[in-house]
């Protein structure tokens, strides 16, 4: 089954008693995956280092479910690899992607400079 397109997506992984935790995403198609933007430092990251298993779902700006889940595997993009997953992220999202990652940028540089804030992941489907 393919992973869903739509505005936003439902992206959950699974601690490592099982338990899911859901949370909304924005994520770009790249091929027959999705790209997603996140913290480096969120839970979701976290989660994934320990387990790739993750379902996607449509869903809307709240997390709600709009179609079924899709079982997929959570990897994480080479930073050489982040201009194309940005590049993808841009063309999806557009000006609202762009100030988000510039404001991001900026804050970090600020806050903690020369440290990486930020992670790429890939969604491929099982």
């Amino acid at each position: 089954m393919p992973l869903p397109t739509s505005e936003y997506v439902s992206l959950t992984t699974f601690r490592r008693t099982g338990v899911p935790v859901a949370t909304p995403v924005w994520a770009a198609p790249d091929g027959a995956d999705l790209l997603v933007w996140t913290r480096a430092d969120s839970g979701k990251v976290k989660r994934l280092r320990h387990t790739p298993r993750v379902t996607v779902a449509p869903c809307d700006v709240r997390g709600r479910p709009q179609g079924p889940e899709v079982a997929a595997v959570g990897s994480f993009v080479p930073e050489e690899e982040w201009p194309h997953a940005l590049d993808a992220l841009r063309r999806r999202y557009g000006l609202r992607f762009q100030v988000g990652l510039v404001v991001s940028r900026a804050w970090s540089r600020i806050t903690r400079p020369g440290t990486q804030r930020h992670a790429v992941l890939r969604i491929s489907p099982v």
